[in-house]
């Protein structure tokens, strides 16, 4: 269970100075689903000494003598597991933008630098929320239903212009999000740890603390927040009930953000109008849950930042950050491991 701590340690650390920079001098251990290893794998043995470890066992044979950690898929358990066979790692790189996973006790005590693939997905979960507001607003799940059914039914739609959208986490996929929507007219606030004012995205946004005052005036509320102690099952039975009963919840966050049971009574009692969920406390979702018989719900199997060809982008983002390990250059994307998230779009400041 992670835990938080005062501070962080240093972010970044160079490589040994008896470290030359061919690529045998760089150990690095992918942990992935198995044996066969990332797309793009052949160009990250062209710059270092790969092992492949897929389970514990193949893990604690690898991390010995291991440099740089790339996981691509979370055991957690495994790599908590194998975790005192690491006997000279010096930086752990999560190819997703979630890292909650990854943070157990002897990983956020230690001091190695933990980085993310933050700015991999944005731009395509922003198109995600974009379609799945335009869904609602357009009653396209029932013009599907219609035409299945050969049913010619007029009626009127919504118009998102100057609708408003509550962005829950106005980190790097939220002000994506945000943009997107804004482009398409919709007036956009945020909730982040910290209040600021008002910049090129959002209208204003508002310190977490607040989330319950703003609720009710949101037209769509979307979660784009890391899964924390502080966020975890934030979205209950209090906060549905204080959201406007024609206002719609899209979460493309963490599943354990929402209270399931909580937001099925709300669909259920008309407390809000709908939702559409990309994530869920258990996937994938059983096949008898409430949720996929639900006509005001739209639903996908964790892949609103999944485009085609993001094994090889996060590959690219991987060898770009490895470059500046090599160089002894500040990494970018670190996380902080007190808050389970990187803050701010480092690769563009750094």
């Amino acid at each position: 269970m992670r835990r938080e701590r005062a501070t962080d340690m240093p972010a970044n650390r160079r490589p040994p100075a008896d470290q030359n920079v061919d690529s045998s001098a760089v150990r690095v251990t992918v942990l992935g689903a198995d044996d066969n290893g990332p797309p793009g794998l052949d160009r990250i043995r062209a710059q270092a000494d790969v092992a492949l470890a897929w389970d514990e066992a193949s893990l604690r044979k690898a991390l010995p003598g291991t440099d740089v950690l790339l996981v691509t898929d979370f055991r957690t358990e495994s790599l908590e597991a194998a975790w005192p066979a690491a006997d000279r790692l010096q930086w752990v790189h999560a190819a997703s933008a979630g890292v909650d996973q990854l943070m157990f006790d002897a990983l956020v005590d230690s001091d190695i630098p933990v980085t993310n693939a933050q700015g991999t997905f944005d731009r395509n979960i922003a198109e995600y929320v974009l379609g799945a507001v335009l869904m609602f607003a357009k009653d396209s799940k029932n013009n599907v239903r219609y035409q299945q059914d050969r049913q010619w039914v007029h009626r009127d739609t919504e118009t998102i212009l100057g609708k408003q959208l509550l962005v829950v986490g106005a980190g790097s996929i939220g002000r994506e999000i945000g943009s997107l929507c804004r482009a398409a007219g919709m007036q956009v606030s945020g909730i982040a740890r910290s209040a600021r004012g008002a910049d090129e995205v959002f209208d204003v946004v508002h310190a977490a603390d607040q989330l319950d005052q703003h609720l009710p005036h949101a037209d769509y509320v979307v979660v784009a927040a890391p899964l924390t102690e502080a966020t975890e099952h934030w979205f209950d039975a209090q906060r549905f009930a204080a959201m406007a009963p024609h206002a719609r919840f899209i979460n493309i966050g963490r599943g354990a953000i929402v209270v399931t049971d909580d937001l099925v009574a709300a669909l259920q009692s008309g407390d809000i109008a709908g939702a559409a969920l990309d994530v869920f406390e258990t996937e994938p979702l059983p096949a008898h849950h409430a949720l996929w018989g639900m006509a005001n719900v739209l639903m996908s199997a964790h892949m609103a930042g999944d485009f085609i060809g993001w094994q090889e982008a996060l590959t690219d983002q991987f060898l770009d950050n490895l470059a500046r390990w090599r160089a002894g250059e500040v990494l970018f994307n670190q996380v902080s491991k007190r808050h389970g998230y990187a803050p701010g779009n480092q690769k563009a400041n750094a």
